[in-house]
């Protein structure tokens, strides 16, 4: 019993662990979300400022605007650059978390698996006691008949 009661406490800290696992993970996962959905804002932002220098450019445009365009739109590169980093930094972490929600479901399962197989190994004990109980009983039964 003592072993059984041991097993189920592995098997309560491993389910807790798990849960928080896939809570990090699940964080991770909306991390890269929200990355990937600033990055297609920023695409976005760089494309029509660009066509506003295009449009610009064909009804004639000063050099100093042409200069303050060009150097936005630098700027707007530069933060795509970042934000292609923060969602390269967002997968890795994803990826480890996954990797760490992996290696807790598979210890958790394997304590689950141990504890059907004591379970299993007590039923058959059980099983073969009373077979036993039963066939004394029926040899008793058969000795005092005669």
């Amino acid at each position: 019993m003592a072993q059984a009661s041991a097993l189920a406490t592995l098997i309560d800290l491993a389910q807790r662990e798990s849960d928080a696992a896939a809570k990090r993970l699940g964080a991770a996962l909306k991390a890269v979300e929200e990355a990937e959905q600033k990055l297609e804002m920023l695409v976005g932002y760089r494309d029509e400022y660009a066509r506003k220098l295009d449009a610009a450019q064909v009804a004639g445009i000063t050099p100093l605007s042409y200069h303050n365009f060009v150097a936005f739109i630098g700027k707007l590169d530069n933060a795509l650059n970042g934000q292609r980093e923060v969602i390269k930094h967002a997968q890795y972490k994803a990826n480890v978390e996954k990797a760490a929600w992996q290696d807790s479901e598979r210890k958790r399962l394997s304590y689950r698996t141990l504890s059907e197989r004591a379970a299993a190994e007590a039923l058959k004990v059980e099983n073969k006691r009373d077979q036993k109980l039963m066939d004394d009983h029926a040899a008793r039964g058969a000795f005092y008949k005669r």
